[in-house]
């Protein structure tokens, strides 16, 4: 991959998404956000947003900034990536009874209604996943590392070096591990 690839962060909503970019600021990477959206009680260290990328099906002005740096994408936009540039992806997976917790959790406390059908729900991410998974492998442009936030939560130290390694070396790894904090690991299964 070239030194300039764009690296991407995706994963499904809540799937340590925003811990990863927190973690790759702390390694010296250079994050590419606008902080619209700001902390909250779902999210206390941030988002790491950047609004422009929801509308990439629409406008990809914005890639030619990203180049170099680090941005943020939930995995149904993943598809619209450009095949003129090169990406790492850094791809968060999360244990899903989890996931669906938390995004139940976070409607909740917004007086939204959550679904109610976990079953139905994991069985449409699973499927999600398992296509943009096998479509982000048929592209030539992309190199991708699937990481474990929960194997993150449970060793730091060693999902630091697989990332420093992926990302072609140079990140402060005992940084990275620093910004890990477990107290916000509130859904468990």
């Amino acid at each position: 991959m070239r030194k300039h690839a764009i690296t991407v962060v995706s994963g499904l909503p809540r799937s340590g998404t925003s811990m990863m970019m927190r973690m790759l600021e702390a390694g010296g990477l250079a994050v590419l956000t606008d902080n619209i959206r700001g902390a909250d009680e779902d999210n206390p260290k941030g988002y790491y947003e950047f609004e422009k990328v929801k509308a990439i099906q629409h406008d990809t002005s914005w890639l030619p900034d990203a180049s170099g740096r680090v941005v943020k994408m939930i995995s149904a936009l993943v598809r619209h990536l450009p095949p003129e540039y090169e990406y790492r992806i850094v791809f968060m997976r999360r244990d899903m009874h989890e996931i669906l917790a938390s995004q139940r959790q976070m409607l909740v406390r917004r007086g939204e209604q959550a679904q109610d059908d976990d079953g139905r729900m994991a069985a449409l991410f699973e499927k999600h996943l398992r296509e943009i998974e096998e479509w982000i492998g048929r592209q030539r442009n992309m190199q991708v590392l699937y990481v474990s936030y929960n194997d993150i939560l449970s060793s730091p130290a060693a999902e630091s070096a697989s990332l420093n390694q992926f990302l072609g070396g140079g990140l402060d790894e005992p940084s990275m591990v620093e910004v890990v904090d477990r107290a916000l690991h509130r859904q468990r299964h």
